[in-house]
């Protein structure tokens, strides 16, 4: 006879992890996505922005400009945690996503291929929690960074046993 099918033990990673179990330094690698036309259109249908800066190619190029110009944001949400195991580790002890700040430092066109990744570059303790800093990178196909900032979430400290 088999055990009864529980949805709380369907995981992708079933060691959950707490505040105290992180390390400076830790990085979390993100998929790399290569910044189709179909990835700037669901951008543009997501967001509402309509610049022809970020969709139109000839209007771009009539600029001096490669191809169409990722917005910012755009190349921002490649670095959701989400895409990556952080989340499904902290299942039980994720409190809140608490900030983020970023700082676009090149141009991505359509054609990049992009390399978002997470350091853990902060842990304050607190009494019942601890806030869990991130420094974010984007580097392209070419090595160059594109973009940097940080993310920092409160995490439950592991509960007594």
């Amino acid at each position: 006879m088999t055990a009864a099918f529980d949805p709380r033990a369907h995981r992708l990673v079933p060691q959950q992890r707490w505040f105290e179990d992180f390390t400076l330094g830790e990085r979390f690698a993100l998929p790399s996505r290569t910044m189709t036309e179909a990835v700037f259109l669901a951008f543009q249908a997501a967001s509402g922005d309509n610049h022809p800066l970020h969709y139109d190619a000839a209007y771009c190029r009539a600029r001096g400009l490669p191809h169409m110009l990722a917005h910012g944001f755009q190349v921002l949400i490649q670095t959701a945690a989400g895409a990556g195991l952080f989340p499904h580790l902290v299942e039980e002890s994720l409190k809140g996503f608490l900030e983020q700040s970023s700082r676009f430092l090149r141009p991505v066109f359509v054609g990049d291929t992009l390399y978002p990744a997470l350091v853990v570059d902060e842990l304050t303790p607190q009494r019942t929690t601890g806030v869990v800093g991130m420094r974010s990178t984007v580097h392209n196909q070419r090595g160059e960074l594109v973009l940097e900032g940080r993310q920092r979430y409160l995490l439950r400290r592991r509960p007594a046993p």
